[in-house]
């Protein structure tokens, strides 16, 4: 490592040790952004929730996302290219990205349940282990987002839509955007896979949909997968479109992804991996190709 990336880790650990006040201090003085939307007219967000759910894999490499700095790095380089409104995380991320001076203006989401970590048992009852609704708006963030896995053999799934629902209240009750990912999943040699045909996809989204007493504030996160249009059209909620994983042929990705862009149900994009560890590591480049889809 460096001499200017050590210098910064290491000046992050002493505000952490010696004035963990100043992250409640950042957040109350941070400059909020004017709307959910920005210069294009849709959201662009970052996602960077993923470790918090024990998984750091991006591409080949199983670990990728467990370097932090790196990871701030590539936040930081996305979160400064023009177009890109905001970011999707959990609050060490976020707060690391507050002591950076990385949000200013920025919408902001805070991920909600991540206790459904991958690879265990207990992975589709989903507990709310992140930032709760009081937490979202004591932060002065614009949001909260949570995961809806819909697993119809595993009973866990109850618990979680449950606690989903009351989240969306709790979030409605503070005039704050409430963003449902959710899945229908099931179990293959043990391990949750989510289902991405159409028809899963137009089932959960109507499960996502009738969650609370309101769904005012509510936006659905879903997946890019066949027959968008169809997909799209099975909601009146705004909706965000999930990057996915990493793609071999990057070309491809953004081509499904404009196609998807083109029903005016889709509000925007939520990407993680995929624009912060581009093949070829150019996370700038993959930014504004992204950015190019939604003007």
């Amino acid at each position: 490592m460096s001499s200017e990336p050590t210098a910064r880790l290491a000046r992050l650990h002493d505000v952490r040790v010696r004035e963990p006040h100043r992250v409640a201090q950042l957040a109350a003085a941070r400059t909020p952004p004017t709307g959910l939307v920005g210069q294009t007219g849709r959201l662009l967000l970052v996602a960077a929730d993923h470790p918090a759910r024990g998984a750091l894999r991006a591409g080949d490499d199983p670990l990728a996302m467990g370097d932090r700095l790196d990871l701030l790095d590539r936040l930081c380089t996305a979160l400064s290219r023009p177009g890109v409104d905001g970011m999707l995380g959990t609050a060490d991320i976020v707060e690391d990205l507050l002591l950076l001076g990385a949000l200013d203006g920025k919408v902001v989401i805070g991920s909600m349940n991540r206790g459904g970590l991958a690879g265990t048992v207990f992975e589709i009852d989903d507990r709310f282990t992140g930032y709760h609704a009081g937490g979202v708006a004591g932060m002065g963030l614009q949001g909260g987002k949570m995961l809806l896995r819909i697993d119809p053999h595993d009973a866990g799934t109850v618990a979680t839509m449950q606690s989903c629902a009351q989240a969306v209240d709790a979030l409605a009750e503070r005039r704050l955007m409430a963003m449902v990912e959710p899945f229908l999943s099931h179990r293959v040699d043990g391990r949750c896979r989510n289902l991405l045909t159409p028809e899963a996809v137009i089932r959960s989204s109507a499960v996502a949909a009738g969650l609370g007493t309101t769904s005012a504030y509510t936006w659905l996160k879903l997946p890019v997968v066949d027959d968008m249009d169809r997909v799209l059209g099975a909601t009146t909620l705004p909706v965000v479109l999930l990057g996915g994983e990493v793609a071999d042929d990057q070309q491809a990705q953004l081509a499904g992804w404009r196609k998807a862009l083109a029903h005016p149900a889709a509000r925007g994009m939520v990407v993680g991996r995929s624009l912060l560890y581009p093949p070829g590591g150019d996370v700038a480049g993959a930014v504004d190709a992204t950015v190019e889809l939604l003007t």
